[in-house]
């Protein structure tokens, strides 16, 4: 399992290394957009489909404990996020998560985004690799090694609360 997640840890630097976009646009309904593999947020907050990213960053305040974890660890932790373009959680979520990251100062280049379709499968079957039956999951990695994941909105339903923890653990 270990070789397992360094070899998809490795294999997402190698794809973000690349490109920011690595994606599939797929129209699983009508007048609905699909994004399936490496995505940007610039893709996110430009595209017109998405018009719920700025709605859902109005009035967001973070988790202190988010925001201290990830300036700390910014040097040493990777963020890597399944999403679905067509789910409503990753829509008020995704956006929050980017607005944490900027204000803590976290390293654009540190967190890879990946969307996932309604069958939750993705590019290069990385949500079978990992386990991701949810979304919006977010794994946070450190050393090519998965030290926890924030699933949906967490344990208690606030996401960068549980992030927070997560970070808190760390040396």
């Amino acid at each position: 399992m270990k070789r397992l997640i360094s070899i998809i840890s490795a294999l997402v630097l190698t794809f973000t290394g690349f490109s920011q976009n690595q994606y599939q646009v797929l129209v699983e309904r009508p007048n609905e957009k699909t994004l399936k593999g490496i995505i940007s947020r610039e893709v996110l907050s430009s595209d017109t489909s998405f018009k719920w990213y700025a709605e859902n960053l109005k009035g967001y305040k973070p988790n202190a404990a988010a925001m201290e974890g990830l300036q700390k660890h910014k040097d040493s932790v990777q963020l890597i996020a399944f999403m679905g373009t067509w789910c409503e959680d990753s829509h008020i979520i995704i956006p929050k998560l980017y607005s944490l990251i900027d204000m803590s100062g976290f390293p654009q280049n540190r967190i890879t985004l990946i969307g996932v379709d309604r069958d939750k499968k993705t590019l290069s079957h990385l949500c079978e690799a990992l386990n991701v039956t949810n979304v919006p999951t977010i794994i946070v990695m450190k050393n090519g090694k998965e030290v926890g994941r924030v699933i949906e909105f967490g344990k208690y339903g606030l996401f960068d609360m549980e992030l927070g923890e997560i970070l808190k653990t760390l040396n």
